[in-house]
Order: C-alpha cells, then structure tokens, then sequence
C-alpha cells in the first residue's frame, strides 16, 4: 500500500469526523472518548487552573462537563466543521471554538493553564507540530492531559500496521515509551502515565 501524505490523512478524519458529528455519542469513536472525559477531569482537578483549550474537542462534550462543574474559560479547536457546529450549539455560539488545525492554534502565546486532548492525538500525521503548537500556547507553569487508545504488545503493533488501511484518519497506537520520548524530544516534562482500563492511558506533562 503506498504510504499516505499528511493531508490525505487529515482529509480521511475531516470527512469520517463530520459523517460522526450528528450521532458522535453512540458512534464507535464516541463510545471510547466519553467515559475517558471523567478520567480527563479527575487528573485535571489535581491542579489549579483558570483556562482550558481542548484540542479536538469533537462536539465540545468534555468542555461541557468542566464548564459544569467549574468556572473557567474553555476554548476547543476541532479539524471538523460538522463538530464543531455540534460544540456551538452544546456549548453557545459565543463559545471560542474553532474549526482548524491542531498544528496551527489561532491562539497567542502563553495563554493557557491546561491543555486537554482526547482520543484525538492518535489522528495527528506531524505529532511534534501539534506538541510544538500546544507547548506554545500554554502558560510556562501549565499542564498538558493527553489521553489516547493504547494497546499492549502484540495487539498495538498489528493495529498499527492496519490502520493505514481504514479511512478514519488514524495514524499511530503509541506505547507508553514512545509517547513519552516524543512529548520529552517536544520541549515536555512527564509528570505522570497512567493505563485506564485495558484500551487507554493519560498523561500528564509540563512544558521544560
């Protein structure tokens, strides 16, 4: 199979992404990101903070649940219009989502207390730009939560040479190994990984 180019896997998750908006929560994707959103929050709460972006926030499910329960500014970037359409109307069309690339934030520099992303960093084709992006954006004592399918040896080495073959924009299963060497190669210190269940981890990191 020839190896696709990043912006034929980001075509694959813009177009699988806004065939999932209008029915997100019972859709396969969705059915493993919403009871990762508690797990998210949980490791949020272990930290003071006053902002949040979530980078691919879908329809702006987990930026609902800390607005619930805390008062901060929430802001969400999604690669999908139909999402983010979805996160307005959850959320208020005054809300600051945005349709656009992760490894592009239109936010200025040193803005954010914490950085969210869930079970979106599987789909990122340049992973370092979008760690680049997110380091750059949040405040030097902020907090990086990433949470991300994981499987064990050999289960995320056969997953990860047939998702090439899926149309759904998946890019990379990372061991727990790998996605801390590349968060520490991306200016990243790890504060903690954690194994949630038996499908996904979450991590914490500051910028160095």
């Amino acid at each position: 199979m020839t190896e696709k180019s990043e912006s034929q896997i980001r075509d694959e998750s813009r177009k699988s992404f806004d065939q999932q908006a209008l029915n997100y929560e019972s859709s396969l994707a969705g059915k493993h990101s919403i009871p990762l959103y508690e797990h998210v929050i949980k490791t949020m709460n272990r930290y003071e903070y006053n902002s949040v972006l979530d980078v691919g926030c879908g329809t702006g499910n987990l930026l609902a649940e800390i607005s619930k329960r805390k008062q901060v500014s929430i802001a969400g970037i999604d690669l999908s219009e139909n999402m983010i359409a979805m996160a307005k109307k959850r959320l208020g069309e005054t809300s600051d989502v945005r349709n656009g690339d992760s490894e592009h934030l239109p936010w200025k520099d040193n803005l954010f207390d914490i950085v969210t992303c869930t079970d979106s960093f599987h789909h990122y084709p340049n992973p370092v730009a979008v760690l680049k992006e997110m380091r750059r954006v949040m405040r030097p004592s902020g907090k990086l939560v990433i949470a991300d399918p994981w499987a064990p040896t050999p289960f995320r080495q056969i997953a990860n040479i047939l998702l090439p073959f899926r149309k759904s924009g998946d890019v990379k299963l990372y061991s727990e190994q790998e996605i801390k060497r590349l968060l520490t190669n991306s200016g990243f210190t790890i504060v903690s990984w954690e194994k949630i269940g038996i499908s996904a981890f979450v991590l914490v990191a500051t910028p160095e």
